[in-house]
């Protein structure tokens, strides 16, 4: 083995090899467990909450690989209708032209050669992270089978009654010119104004004030709501209202939904661009102007004043006519939530305009019902509530977008505009008797993303065709994904699955937080804490990390302000931690539907946490190549104590970890691998290992079977750690199997490590835990008299416990040689000791006599000198704390951070005064 772990030699050549050799394809198995990846989109990167989700995978399916089962990890993208198109139209905008002079067709065909050239990063990416799917089945939104399956599914609910288009509000993207979802919509706090006009009563008798944050609409107003008990305006329901600048009267009318506090009461309705709006104007059978046009400019609907303003222009010119008109009553500051496109970041607009949708109501109730009768947990439980309340109260979904890239929908209209749907038009002219000379057109609109994205589970096994994939892999076993795509994907898989097979899509929805920042904070660009996995895995130097995160930004204040939290926070760049140690602290930090913290200063410790496995398996090379390790069983072999109790450990390790992946409890088992490679292994039993391998006076037997002990348990562990290390453990498992007897070409296709309930050996692990309480007790003896390591000590022993006498005769070899101990003897009376440091292990008192191991006079001295320093920083911290100006001013984390620094020199000057008490009375 190399020196040292030098992840970038090995992870490449590993991922390599495994796909090349087809290790990732399913290999056989009586039970079949499958994961359908949630489709990444094509023109995606992969970011954090990208590499904490595949990582959850991997780990899932390379455990259930090795434990036996028939694996399939299905891989595949999303076509990613808007960003995709909007990446495309961006390109021919440099080069001077829209899509609109290419053509329909000939701007597809651009898309797919972007597709072709560029879509392949995220897949990249996604082999950098180790993920080990299969590749060979890699599939695509819009290739030809998954294509067919989504022409079937709308045809089929279309006929069933299902799908029907209509004219309702949507999410309009006035910039993208499409109804978009309202998960691509984001809701943001920004500072506005709220208007408060009167509207005159018919007939010249008074007014009624009402407020409005968008006085634009109020030309398409239909009403003026109040609610039915509020009594100052219960005389006036049923009244006409003039609605100022258009020359239209408007009813006054009552509803439940109207706020009383907000504003005066009184609320203007304008049910064709406002949801809320909408929902009344629907129950009050209220007239719907459509206020605006595509691009959110005033359309012939509006006072002809006002036709082909601007949305926001004609906001300005509004306000000031109504003033002119003295019927401006007051403009007060209001802090709003504005919608705007994740994509354009343009002010979304509600727009009341023709779509087709789905009856979701009718496809809910039996994906309710697979949820109520256990078909389907969600893990943590606690987000079932949030699927019932949705579906409980769920609304028809709009499918169509105004795109050109995407599913089209399999929709024909004749010059009478009626409508035909079938799976293509020669098939729709013959379901129909259409001649050929009608002319036939189809519809302009494709499908919702969220369309496909919905049969993922059964069209990537070659639905609609009975496939003997769909027949082994489908129901799929497990779901991941954030919290944030329930509503959107998780539940219409649920909708759809049921329908068209019967049967739930998966058996289980494991459900993940965000990956925020170290502070909690959101990653986002303008906020500089963007961490990219693949950066974390290679490094990236300083000055490459500030381009890319300020990169493309169009304000110079916000750049800076980024550029200078990216300094501070990596004054150096980011090292390269490998992936390995990125896959790790994922693990380490996925507590079930808790947001995760990631703290750069895990990644470095688990970076050590594989220098330390690499370290470990260099000691059992140096330690058993070329020697017998006992595993042939032709000779006679000894266990030691410490080769008994590592045998029991690793068994209990493997029987925590088993019991964590069957709770998705990734942390508790990345838990239990730590505290065992690290603290069990590496610190204790190698340890314990030496006093046999380095004694020229140990038997054969006993050498046979210390090292025996150590390359199996290495082994084994190896095999523990793989799917959540998976290069580290193959690079050393390849070295380690000839020593353990084991054969094969990979660890990842080797068995995973059951418990074993003989192995276990409590009085092995009784006796070592009392061996390592009176070991760590005599170092710490030696650290806090500051005993050199190397300097051999005497020690006295007293205890009322006769099983400590026992143990110390057995054990004798292990604290002599670990512990550098010139003789040991047990004290017949405590009050015959001399003047001693003293620690405690159980019942037993270890006592170090002083007499010639220290100069007492020279370690009061030392002492008292840094007791003196410390004396002085406590006063100086303190004295900055007491000032109110620096507490007061400065941010809240200095502050704390200065907390924080005092309690620990206070916790060491405490320690230090107890230690020159202790010498002092020596």
């Amino acid at each position: 083995m190399e020196k040292t772990f030098q992840p970038a030699d090995i992870e490449t050549r590993w991922y390599d090899t495994w796909e090349a050799a087809g290790y990732f394809a399913p290999q056989g198995g009586e039970r079949a467990y499958s994961i359908m990846i949630p489709p990444p989109n094509v023109t995606g990167s992969l970011h954090m909450g990208h590499g904490f989700q595949e990582a959850i995978m991997d780990a899932l399916i390379r455990y259930h690989r090795m434990r036996g089962f028939n694996t399939l990890w299905q891989v595949g993208t999303d076509h990613a209708g808007i960003a995709t198109q909007m990446v495309v139209e961006r390109q021919l905008e440099a080069q001077g032209i829209t899509r609109h002079d290419l053509g329909r067709d000939k701007f597809v065909e651009k898309v797919w050669e972007w597709k072709e050239e560029s879509g392949g990063t995220i897949t990249r990416q996604l082999r950098r992270l180790g993920s080990s799917l299969d590749w060979s089945r890699e599939r695509f939104t819009m290739d030809p089978g998954l294509s067919a399956a989504v022409q079937e599914v709308f045809v089929r609910l279309y006929q069933e009654g299902l799908i029907y288009r209509g004219k309702r509000l949507v999410n309009w993207d006035p910039a993208l010119h499409t109804a978009i979802s309202d998960l691509e919509v984001v809701s943001q706090e920004e500072q506005g104004h709220l208007w408060h006009f009167n509207y005159p009563l018919a007939g010249g008798e008074g007014h009624l004030t009402v407020a409005t944050t968008r006085p634009e609409t109020m030309l398409g107003d239909t009403a003026v709501a109040v609610h039915p008990e509020d009594d100052r305006y219960a005389h006036l329901i049923g009244r006409s209202l003039e609605l100022p600048l258009t020359g239209r009267e408007i009813p006054v009318i009552a509803d439940e939904h109207v706020d009383r506090e907000f504003g005066t009461g009184c609320v203007k309705i304008t049910p064709a661009h406002d949801f809320n709006d909408y929902d009344i104007g629907k129950r009050h059978g209220l007239p719907m102007i459509n206020l605006f046009d595509d691009n959110a400019a005033l359309s012939d609907a509006a006072p002809e004043a006002y036709r082909g303003l601007d949305r926001f222009e004609a906001r300005q010119r509004v306000v000031a006519d109504l003033d002119a008109l003295g019927l401006l009553e007051k403009v007060e500051d209001h802090t709003l939530m504005v919608p705007r496109g994740d994509r354009s970041d343009v002010v979304i607009e509600p727009y009341l305009t023709d779509q087709w949708y789905v009856d979701a109501r009718e496809l809910a109730k039996p994906a309710i019902a697979a949820v109520e009768n256990g078909a389907i947990e969600f893990v943590p439980k606690q987000w079932e509530n949030t699927y019932f309340a949705w579906m409980r109260d769920i609304q028809d979904w709009c499918i169509s977008r105004q795109l050109w890239w995407g599913h089209r929908i399999p929709a024909w209209y004749d010059e009478e505009g009626q409508v035909y749907v079938g799976n293509s038009e020669e098939a729709v002219r013959q379901a129909h008797n259409i001649d050929a000379s009608v002319t036939l057109r189809q519809d302009e609109d494709v499908l919702d993303t969220w369309f496909s994205s919905a049969l993922w589970t059964f069209s990537t096994l070659g639905w609609p065709e009975d496939t003997e994939e769909l027949a082994t892999f489908h129901p799929s076993s497990v779901l991941v994904t954030g919290f944030d795509i329930i509503f959107f994907w998780v539940a219409r898989m649920i909708m759809m699955t049921l329908h068209f097979r019967k049967e739930v899509p998966f058996h289980t929805v494991y459900v993940h937080g965000l990956v925020r920042d170290a502070e909690g904070q959101k990653m986002s660009k303008s906020k500089g804490n963007v961490l990219d996995p693949i950066d974390l895995i290679d490094g990236i130097e300083l000055e490459p990390l500030v381009e890319k995160r300020t990169g493309g930004m169009m304000q110079p204040k916000l750049a800076q302000r980024v550029e200078k939290a990216t300094r501070k926070q990596f004054p150096e760049g980011i090292a390269a931690y490998g992936t390995d140690a990125l896959r790790f602290t994922y693990y380490s930090l996925a507590s079930t539907g808790r947001d995760i913290r990631f703290d750069v200063g895990r990644i470095e410790g688990f970076r050590n946490f594989c220098n330390k496995i690499w370290n470990a398996a260099r000691y059992v090379h140096m330690n058993c190549d070329g020697e017998d390790c006992g595993v042939a069983g032709d000779e006679p072999l000894e266990l030691s104590l410490a080769d008994r109790w590592i045998v029991a450990r690793m068994q209990q390790t493997a029987a925590d970890v088993a019991r964590a992946f069957d709770q998705y409890r990734f942390d508790h088992a990345s838990q239990a691998l730590y505290e065992f490679i690290w603290n069990e292994y590496c610190d204790w039993y190698l340890e314990l290992s030496k006093p046999v391998l380095w004694d020229d006076d140990a038997s054969a037997g006993a050498k046979r079977g210390t090292r025996r002990t150590l390359v199996t348990v290495l082994e084994a562990w190896l095999r523990l750690l793989h799917p959540l290390m998976p290069f580290i453990t193959e690079e050393i498992w390849q070295s380690v199997a000839p020593l353990a007897g084991k054969r094969g070409d990979t660890i990842m296709l080797q068995p995973y490590p059951e418990p074993e309930k003989h192995a276990q050996d409590e009085q092995a692990t009784r006796d070592i835990e009392w061996l390592k309480s009176v070991i760590v007790g005599i170092r710490t003896i030696r650290s806090e008299m500051n005993i050199p390591p190397g300097k051999e000590i005497p020690v006295l022993l007293t205890s009322t416990s006769g099983d400590d006498k026992k143990r110390l005769e057995q054990n004798s070899q292990y604290l002599k040689k670990l512990t550098k101990l010139a003789d040991v003897r047990w004290l017949a009376d405590r009050n015959d000791a001399p003047a001693a440091a003293t620690a405690l292990a159980g019942e037993l008192e270890i006592l170090v006599p002083m007499a010639g191991l220290i100069d007492k006079d020279a370690e009061i001295g030392r002492l008292n000198k840094e007791i003196g320093k410390l004396e002085n920083d406590v006063s100086r911290i303190e004295g900055k704390l007491g000032n109110p100006g620096f507490v007061d001013r400065a941010p809240a984390d200095v502050v704390n951070k200065e907390r924080d620094k005092l309690a620990a020199q206070q916790q060491a000057l405490e320690t230090l005064r107890e230690k020159l008490q202790r010498i002092q009375t020596m």
